[in-house]
């Protein structure tokens, strides 16, 4: 069934989201104090059994010079300067094996698979930690982790790992760094668009069915995970919740959406109680640059599924053609 605003109504959704005045200065600060630690990339050929793509088991110096891991396939014999996609997982997953990633190096692309810190253990296994413990009390999950302080809050090192991430791609031998794409669902859809966000040089992003949209409205319209793990914060803090939001404020994709300036593509799934549509159009309809919307009527949070994906490689194939 329906689990929010029918279409119609959808496209002439506007979120209320407020946006902290300090915003940017926060995002700069951040990134420049990210910037301190050298990148430090290491890359070691890995023996996947997989014939057509050589496979790299990577690591880098993500937020606080943490190492942070990911796969890098690439098809075998590729030439110079091939397009890159970058690609973030959903909530609870980690970089999983090789062998789960073989569409975008099948279609040409260089594909980094970056690793979650402190998740990869919901679907896909991970292997990076979080070495930042909470810094207060929260709820089971990432989601209220730090949440007292933006300065805390899990998001911003996460945001920082994909930033940096980015670089990653743009440092490897063949890859045109002027084509790189970031890439995600739910979880990852949010990582792709703070990426975007947070950097000029992104040439498009795919954020699928994306989380941490419209996070008060998400809030009150579903009783699902991740976003539940919210409620059951407040629910104990009872007079924690402009704390809490102002902290999310600064991570939620309504305002990131406004700084995404390159060509941008998402999905929404009008029965998707985990990511409920409406949440992901209030990110939709504040892009800065050139917008798509694929909605899909009859799905949840699975969204488009393979449709989505190959809604995405026509996408990226124009894209990055450009």
């Amino acid at each position: 069934m329906l689990t929010d605003l029918p279409e119609a109504d959808l496209w002439a959704y506007r979120s209320s989201a407020a946006e902290p005045a300090d915003f940017d200065e926060f995002w700069s600060r951040t990134l420049a104090e990210a910037n301190e630690h050298p990148l430090e990339v290491t890359m070691e050929p890995f023996d996947s059994g997989l014939a057509t793509v050589d496979v790299f088991d990577v690591a880098f110096a993500g937020f606080g010079g943490h190492r942070i891991s990911a796969w890098l396939l690439v098809p075998k014999n590729a030439g110079e300067r091939m397009p890159g996609v970058v690609h973030y997982a959903g909530y609870g997953g980690g970089r999983g094996a090789p062998h789960e990633h073989l569409l975008w190096s099948a279609a040409g692309y260089a594909h980094l698979v970056m690793d979650t810190r402190g998740q990869g253990s919901g679907h896909r296994a991970g292997s990076t930690g979080d070495p930042v413990g909470p810094s207060g009390p929260s709820n089971p999950g990432v989601m209220t982790r730090g949440i007292e302080s933006p300065d805390d809050y899990y998001y911003r090192r996460l945001f920082v790992d994909a930033v940096r991430a980015v670089d990653v791609l743009a440092s490897v031998p063949g890859v045109d760094a002027s084509r790189i794409a970031t890439y995600g669902a739910s979880q990852g859809g949010a990582i792709a668009l703070a990426a975007a966000a947070l950097r000029t040089d992104v040439a498009a992003t795919v954020a699928l069915v994306p989380f941490l949209s419209d996070v008060r409205r998400a809030s009150l319209i579903t009783d699902e995970h991740p976003y539940r793990e919210l409620g059951g914060y407040l629910a104990v803090h009872r007079h924690a919740a402009e704390r809490v939001f102002e902290t999310i404020s600064y991570f939620d994709g309504v305002n990131m959406a406004k700084r995404v300036t390159n060509p941008t593509w998402m999905s929404a799934a009008l029965m998707d109680a985990i990511c409920p549509p409406s949440t992901v159009f209030g990110a939709f309809h504040n892009l800065a640059g050139e917008s798509h919307m694929t909605v899909w009527s009859y799905n949840g949070h699975e969204g488009g599924g393979p449709d989505d994906e190959a809604m995405a490689l026509a996408a990226l194939r124009e894209a990055l053609a450009r």
